[in-house]
């Protein structure tokens, strides 16, 4: 059961804003069983590429909907898709994508869709859940940080996780991590953002 747990919540994207935004000089771990997922969404428009986050899909009408652009800047652009775009299983709502599409305006046609993942930040390293596990039982001290929302916490979480959402990390930065900086530090949130 623990490790139906870990393989479920382990995928990590916060572990890379938290680090960024703490400043700390803790030694960074990503518990996850894939590359660690944007946390932020990027939208540009290069080449026939769109990059954001996906609002919705509807395969009814074969369409993405995808918000490109921060800020007042953000507009949503529609994207059909067909039997022949590669990597639709990518277009999940609330997560970051990379689509490659063909046409303008209503003809574009989403060709290729990818997740858009985050760049692991200098002196970081990614952990599988395997290795999550033998941390758990090796006696080593360790923190172990879900970086969910508390309302997703509180329905579960791994044994032994403290929470700290992404926006408290961004408000509170390193006071809120231990002040032991020898400290191991596991990070995870709930899938690719």
């Amino acid at each position: 059961m623990k490790h139906k747990i870990l393989k479920r919540l382990l995928p990590l994207a916060c572990g890379a804003a938290l680090f960024a935004t703490c400043g700390a000089q803790y030694e960074l771990v990503y518990a996850t069983d894939h590359a660690a997922p944007a946390i932020k969404t990027e939208a540009t428009k290069n080449d026939n590429v769109f990059k954001g986050e996906v609002v919705g899909l509807s395969n009814k009408a074969k369409s993405i909907s995808l918000k490109v652009g921060k800020g007042d800047k953000a507009k949503t652009v529609m994207l059909k898709f067909d039997d022949n775009t590669k990597g639709i299983e990518h277009a999940v709502k609330g997560h970051a994508a990379i689509i490659e599409f063909t046409g303008t305006g209503k003809d574009r046609l989403a060709t290729v869709i990818k997740p858009k993942l985050a760049k692991m930040p200098k002196g970081t390293s990614e952990m599988k859940p395997a290795e999550l596990l033998a941390l758990m039982g090796s006696g080593q001290k360790y923190v172990l940080v879900d970086s969910r929302p508390s309302s997703r916490f509180h329905e579960g979480t791994v044994p032994g996780s403290i929470n700290i959402p992404v926006e408290a990390m961004k408000k509170k930065g390193a006071e809120l991590l231990p002040a032991d900086k020898d400290i191991q530090l596991v990070f995870y949130c709930g899938g690719p953002t």
